[in-house]
């Protein structure tokens, strides 16, 4: 079963919770009636699943699979965080919550420390992409590079948007593009 467009929407919804997260933290406690960025990094991350484990069966997807798992399951449990921030009614109560969670290494660790930052989940994505060097240059090139603006190697302003829309634009190439076909006229 071909999940790929299945998988290329997860990273449009990424791309979409980035936008909104860029515009600011009083932005997204303001959404109504639903916290809308987290909302499209959850599906966004569901989305990409089925797609993740249908990699194929090469050197580099025997470590990305499992990273990129692990990356997903992160960052769900962070939107699940973030969700329950952006319930409550006043900074007062997030920061009484912040304080609490924080202590319980169990849930800050994966969640907050691991979850937020996506580097797990950018080097699983970025270990997949190069199964596909060999006949999609560009398109990869454009992961990499997107990896590298992701964690913070090549430093550029609005670093998560930029960083996925590479990705999103790369695995695009290598997910859509034809293989070669002869010209004709």
């Amino acid at each position: 079963m071909n999940y790929k467009h299945l998988f290329l929407l997860g990273l449009l919804f990424f791309l979409i919770g980035q936008i909104l997260l860029a515009q600011g933290q009083d932005f997204v406690y303001n959404q109504q009636p639903i916290d809308f960025a987290h909302w499209f990094l959850l599906l966004g991350a569901v989305c990409l699943m089925p797609q993740v484990v249908q990699f194929p069966k090469k050197l580099f997807s025997y470590v990305g699979i499992p990273l990129t798992i692990i990356g997903i399951a992160c960052i769900i449990g962070m939107c699940v965080l973030d969700f329950i921030w952006w319930s409550y009614p006043n900074e007062e109560a997030r920061i009484e919550f912040t304080k609490h969670i924080s202590n319980v290494p169990s849930i800050w660790k994966p969640f907050i420390s691991i979850g937020s930052t996506s580097k797990v989940f950018n080097l699983g994505l970025t270990l997949l992409a190069l199964n596909y060097f060999k006949h999609h240059k560009w398109g990869v090139g454009l992961i990499v590079l997107g990896t590298l603006v992701l964690m913070h190697i090549i430093p550029v302003p609005y670093r998560l948007v930029v960083g996925y829309t590479l990705t999103f634009i790369g695995f695009s190439f290598v997910f859509l593009k034809r293989d070669s076909v002869p010209f004709s006229i």
